[in-house]
């Protein structure tokens, strides 16, 4: 059975022999989707709680959101 993988910066789902494994000099290993994904967290420095587009934002506008309601 093959392991599944999420990609590190969107949080999407990696087809077995698919994506990019990036290996920092401190052991951590991080899976990419996309050469998109890649360039926005290794080369541009983005944080995905911060990028539009990614799973992250969601999660993250999702709890502020919430957070808003009881503040009311």
């Amino acid at each position: 059975m093959v392991e599944k993988r999420n990609c590190s910066f969107c949080g999407a789902e990696i087809e077995a022999g698919t994506g990019k494994m990036f290996v920092k000099k401190d052991g951590t290993v991080l899976n990419f989707c996309t050469s998109k994904c890649y360039k926005n967290m290794i080369e541009l420095k983005r944080v995905p709680r911060t990028t539009r587009w990614t799973a992250k934002f969601a999660t993250e506008k999702k709890a502020r959101l919430k957070a808003a309601e009881k503040k009311e």
